[in-house]
């Protein structure tokens, strides 16, 4: 595989500058005609910004919507737009280690499926996949297209052939081209574990609570939903079943994941309760910061100032993690948001406390008053405990990389455990 050329390329200032969790990883990109390609250079380059080298091949017709000069330039490697005597496909195969198809029209989806290889970017899938190594496709195309029996049937094909499909949003007629943030998120997750939690039956809460004092006014906190969507999107891509009880969420939840929507402290532990009474599962994280207090009285309409002033009570609300360790038996994943001004042995020892106290298998604390770590943040700093274990300790990192190690541990504990995805008791 050819290095990149000239020895400096402005690429290089942006390369693992959000994190290097991708260093070292060599990711190709088939590029093909739809009108969406534009969007996949923030794909590419929000990559090279966690560490990734990206190689990239056009199909002729992605080659007549954007130059390959202007790809090459937003990602510092060569392009390849065809393979003549030289076998770029079968470098790119040996060296990279994943692709990923983005966009993905229904013309290259039935090609792989049906092992055509009669243009650059579908040989090189066929190769990929015929080396084991990860390929990720995002669709997009009209919606008549993406409903298609030929087209419903190659996606089924895929997917058998391990295949990462990374829904698309379907809106205006169309399948829409996923977030960056979707693909990005399926690219970090297949390309570093794979699809390691297939089966897996997972359901996460995220997000904060708001008690009100009327219709307008409530107590919270700054809590963005940031981390459980996380873990949400990285469990799910790691092949999880995941459903998400959310409470109101400052980020955007991820479309193709089954979610509930609440407002209050009981809401999120009546929807879990309902979730359990009808449905097993393996793992549930507990994500969310649910508020700790509510009003004792709730005022109707909106309460008028200059009346004087009010006197008011503070009660707490159900303490979710006891009530759901009464009624479920697998894996419980507890969070501990403290403020320790960074001493790591006192974060440990509270979080212990907590994890004991409301039952959690695994914990995992932050200290949400240092920078960048906590509420409304992308980064976090965290330890993760595991009971009987000694902490791991995540340095400031992006959430999505403190998702992946926080399944990393729920993956351990599950098959140490002996218990094989979907056969958790409940």
């Amino acid at each position: 595989m050819p290095l990149k050329e000239p020895p400096y390329h402005p690429i290089q200032e942006i390369e693992g500058t959000k994190a290097p969790v991708l260093s070292g990883r060599r990711i190709a990109f088939g590029l093909t005609g739809s009108v969406a390609i534009y969007r996949t250079i923030d794909v590419m380059r929000e990559l090279i910004r966690r560490g990734a080298e990206v190689y990239t091949v056009l199909s002729k017709a992605a080659a007549e919507l954007v130059r390959p000069a202007l790809i090459e330039w937003a990602t510092g490697s060569k392009t390849f737009t065809g393979f003549a005597g030289e076998t770029g496909h079968v470098a790119l195969g040996k060296t990279c280690d994943s692709m990923v198809i983005a966009p993905a029209t229904a013309d290259i989806l039935s090609k792989i499926a049906h092992g055509i290889c009669d243009n650059p970017v579908s040989l090189t899938a066929v190769d990929m996949l015929g080396l084991g190594k990860p390929l990720i496709l995002a669709p997009a195309m009209h919606r008549g297209l993406w409903r298609s029996p030929p087209v419903v049937e190659a996606i089924k094909k895929l997917e058998r052939f391990g295949v990462t499909i990374i829904p698309p949003v379907d809106l205006e007629g169309k399948a829409k081209y996923p977030s960056t943030e979707d693909v990005v998120a399926a690219v970090e997750a297949v390309t570093l574990r794979g699809r390691d939690l297939r089966g897996l039956r997972v359901l996460v809460t995220a997000g904060p609570t708001r008690e009100y004092l009327d219709n307008v006014r409530f107590i919270s906190n700054p809590s963005s939903g940031r981390m459980g969507v996380a873990i949400a999107r990285e469990a799910f891509f790691r092949g999880a079943r995941v459903t998400l009880v959310h409470g109101p969420l400052s980020v955007s939840k991820p479309h193709y994941i089954r979610s509930i929507g609440v407002e209050t402290t009981e809401e999120m532990l009546q929807a879990i309760i309902k979730e359990l009474s009808g449905s097993e599962y393996d793992v549930i994280v507990m994500a969310a910061a649910p508020a700790d207090f509510r009003f004792s009285r709730r005022f109707s309409g909106k309460v008028r100032t200059g009346s004087g002033p009010i006197t008011i009570t503070l009660e707490p609300t159900p303490k979710i993690a006891i009530e759901v360790r009464k009624r479920f038996k697998g894996l419980l994943v507890g969070f501990a948001a403290e403020c320790v001004a960074g001493d790591l042995n006192t974060l440990a020892e509270a979080a212990r406390h907590k994890m004991l106290e409301r039952g959690f298998d695994i914990i995992v604390a932050n200290d949400v008053c240092a920078e960048g770590s906590g509420f409304a943040t992308e980064t976090n700093e965290v330890l993760i405990i595991v009971k009987g274990k000694e902490p791991e300790h995540v340095k400031l990192t992006l959430k999505s990389e403190v998702a992946r190690r926080v399944m990393d541990a729920v993956r351990d504990e599950v098959y140490a455990g002996g218990h094989a995805p979907g056969s958790a008791p409940r």
